[in-house]
């Protein structure tokens, strides 16, 4: 890459001071309006059943071009798209009666007096759309942002602060990290409901590393092709030689060496406070601030990424209330006195309390109100504790509404209580490309990556006009729904 070209890509993505959480909170709320409409044209008219090519350029369309547009050619006004999608929505849930999801006839179970079999247990851990609808908007927004960022049609608002503020890119990344452990959620709830002994700490710790290899191995691929292109890089995000791979590739032997102490502190949530807690005192307290911030950049590998190493910390500290978040909403909640409308509202009043907590953590973290407050700005840098509560406060507000319109527009898809018929509901309340996205999800982010690359590449990304940026955006959102559609279709999963 030409040297002044790359100088010129480092300093425009350097030196960025973000926009402010009501500008961030208009936009994203495009995913929720766009799935608000998906679900009314599906629960009302049955659209998006039978799936042919109408029904896949309109889902294309609302969600994920939606969140394209949302961040380019709508960015100056996102309330405005909003209301583009919302308000058909609400006429058609207003004048349309809802059609019947399909069903098919189940034998009545089969009922053991004192025993609850295997299947029984796996039955109590459903699928919920709301929570693939949720993860896969992620994931959009995401990959629109990693190649977004490098044209102009995208607001600099929008891309990741130099140190102090907030950003549509800076809480993307933590909302990746966080919706991993919502998901991480399952493998513990299917621990405690199995009845064999749980394995020893060496052999899950052995099991964490495992999984951790392959996005090390990916980490060092990216320092190699970023160092061996001779690729525009930020070095004050993570770090000389770090990447968002090292820190994903960390999370897991990292958590299941917090997991022991659960049996101290039961909360994955006071956990997490732990962690931020004593990162903040030590931010604040000692010189740890100023150290990663302004300190000169010495010969050694942790002068070098004190960005990633130390920001690890509040990243352990937002996967590990994911998992707080996930071990109350995946489980279906149903009893002898409880019903499967019982335990929706559960689920629901569940995420409201979370929003208010961490809300209420974030507001008095960082303003000075009401003579309290410490009034601590944002730093996704550092990952501070403010940053922390500002992603996990914004992801319970995003399940609470993906959630809320799965109640509202499929009511009968959580009223199961098993197995039986459960593929069909969730079929009929899912995007067949969300769902695509979601579980080629780790496949889909590493095409990004590598689609990102090279357009950088090969295209002087600086100087292309908007018309030509949002053709070459489109062209490439559609190359990656295609891919998820793909393996999909051939049965291949690849979750982060």
């Amino acid at each position: 890459m030409d040297s002044d070209y790359k100088a010129r890509k480092e300093a425009f993505v350097s030196n960025l001071a973000g926009s402010d959480i009501q500008d961030i909170n208009l936009v994203t709320l495009v995913a929720p309006a766009s799935v608000l409409l998906w679900s009314a044209l599906q629960s009302r008219l049955s659209y998006f059943s039978p799936y042919g090519p109408a029904a896949l350029l309109t889902d294309f369309l609302l969600n994920v071009l939606a969140i394209l547009f949302a961040t380019t050619a709508y960015s100056s006004a996102p309330l405005l798209l909003n209301i583009f999608l919302i308000t058909p929505a609400v006429l058609l849930y207003l004048t349309q009666p809802p059609v019947r999801s399909p069903q098919k006839a189940k034998p009545p179970r089969k009922q053991n007096d004192n025993k609850v079999s295997a299947q029984d247990e796996t039955e109590s851990l459903p699928v919920h759309p709301f929570l693939t609808t949720y993860r896969a908007s992620m994931m959009i927004v995401t990959c629109v942002a990693i190649l977004a960022v490098d044209f102009r049609a995208f607001p600099r608002r929008f891309a990741k602060v130099e140190n102090w503020g907030t950003s549509l890119m800076d809480l993307g990344v933590g909302s990746f990290v966080f919706s991993a452990g919502v998901v991480s959620a399952r493998a513990v709830l299917k621990n405690r409901a199995s009845k064999s002994p749980r394995a020893a700490f060496l052999a899950r710790l052995a099991g964490s590393v495992r999984h951790a290899v392959p996005l090390l191995v990916l980490g060092l691929i990216r320092l190699w092709s970023v160092k061996g292109l001779d690729y525009a890089e930020h070095v004050t995000e993570y770090g000389v030689h770090w990447n968002f791979f090292f820190t994903l590739g960390l999370l897991p032997p990292f958590v299941e060496i917090f997991d022991t102490l659960t049996v101290l502190i039961p909360s994955y949530e006071a956990l997490a406070l732990g962690i931020m807690v004593l990162y903040q005192v030590a931010l604040e307290s000692t010189e740890l601030k100023s150290y990663i911030l302004i300190s000169p950049r010495g010969s050694d590998l942790l002068s070098k990424n004190r960005e990633g190493i130390f920001s690890f910390l509040g990243y352990l500290a937002i996967f590990l209330a994911g998992r707080g978040s996930g071990t109350r909403i995946i489980p279906r909640g149903t009893s002898a006195s409880k019903s499967s409308q019982q335990a929706r509202k559960s689920i629901l009043v569940s995420l409201g309390l979370q929003l208010m907590f961490w809300s209420s953590l974030f507001f008095f973290n960082s303003y000075y109100a009401f003579g309290y407050g410490a009034n601590i700005v944002v730093s996704r840098r550092l990952a501070n504790m403010p940053y922390v509560l500002w992603v996990a406060a914004f992801n319970c507000g995003q399940l609470l509404l993906f959630c809320f319109i799965e109640t509202v527009f499929f009511p009968t898809v959580h009223r199961s209580s098993g197995k039986g018929g459960e593929e069909e509901r969730t079929s009929f309340a899912t995007s067949r490309i969300l769902h695509a996205f979601n579980r080629g999800g780790l496949a889909v982010f590493l095409i990004a990556n590598l689609l990102t690359g090279a357009v950088n590449l090969t295209i002087p990304t600086l100087d292309i006009n908007t018309p030509q940026a949002m053709v070459i955006l489109v062209i490439y959102t559609a190359i990656l729904t295609a891919v998820a559609l793909g393996m999909d279709k051939a049965n291949i999963k690849l979750r982060l």
